[in-house]
Formats: C-alpha cells, sequence, structure tokens
C-alpha cells in the first residue's frame, strides 16, 4: 500500500470485483471446486486480489503466493467478524 488513499480504493475495488467477477469465476469454476472441497474458492479470491493490484496503482501484490496468504488472511477475518456479527 502507498497510503490511506489507495488503501480506501482498494476496498472498493474489492468489493466491485467480488459483487461482479467473483460469481462468474464461481460458477466458472464449480466442478473444480467441487473436486477440491471448497478449497478452490481460495484460488479464486486471489485470482480477485490480483485482479485489484492491477487495477488500483498503489496496491502491489508480488506473487500469486502473496495473494494466496492474503485470500487466507481475509477468509479468516471475514468468518470472525461475520461469527461476532451472528452473536449479537
Amino acid at each position: 500500500m502507498d497510503g490511506f488513499g489507495s488503501s480506501i480504493i482498494v476496498v472498493i475495488v474489492l468489493a466491485i470485483l467480488n459483487i461482479f467477477v467473483s460469481p462468474i469465476l464461481k460458477i466458472i469454476s464449480l466442478p473444480i471446486t467441487i473436486l477440491t472441497l471448497g478449497l478452490f474458492s481460495f484460488v479464486i479470491n486471489a485470482i480477485i486480489i490480483m485482479l485489484c493490484a492491477y487495477f488500483v496503482n498503489g496496491f502491489h501484490v508480488e506473487s500469486f503466493w502473496y495473494a494466496l496468504l492474503f485470500s487466507l488472511i481475509l477468509s479468516f477475518v471475514q468468518s470472525l467478524v461475520g461469527g461476532l456479527s451472528a452473536q449479537s
């Protein structure tokens, strides 16, 4: 990240990509996702993160493996936040 402004832009672009591109990729890769028992969804999230890095100038991802790590951490944080908000 280059700064706070670019991080806000990353959040907005990630949200837009998750709304429009992610469902298309999930439908296309449904057989692979079923064979891997859902683990391929982390790869889809990594692809979305790399697309975001392509579109946003201040956001850089070194390699696919860092994007996959980002995807794992993001999924973990989302599940924590979802679990905490469900208890309220």
